[in-house]
């Protein structure tokens, strides 16, 4: 995978990304039901979408990383050794700093 290949698979992931925290955002913003139980059903809910969107909020900090390496140049380098991130480990986890023996 190419710098520019990876560029545009993170910026297409990172639309899909934006678009989902706004449909998060959007339904945690909805009116709670009177109801007892539906709105003990509904706390749940907002409590799976909240993680959902810490966990979509973790990959987009990822993939902002990744695109600033790339933009420096420094993309498919390891974070921490310095080596070179494998082509396989980048095609399958292109906003990865670290190449799989610096990742455990």
């Amino acid at each position: 995978m190419t710098p520019a290949d990876a560029r545009k698979h993170l910026l297409a992931r990172r639309a899909e990304l934006l678009g989902n925290l706004a449909e998060i955002a959007d339904q945690l913003d909805d009116p709670r039901p009177r109801d007892w139980d539906d709105a003990a059903v509904e706390r749940q809910d907002d409590e799976v979408l909240e993680a959902l969107g810490q966990s979509d909020q973790a990959e987009l900090r990822r993939i902002d990383a990744a695109l600033a390496r790339i933009a420096e140049g420094s993309w498919g380098v390891c974070a921490k050794c310095g080596e070179e991130i494998a082509p396989r480990r980048l095609e399958l986890l292109p906003d990865t700093p670290f190449c799989a023996a610096c990742a455990v």
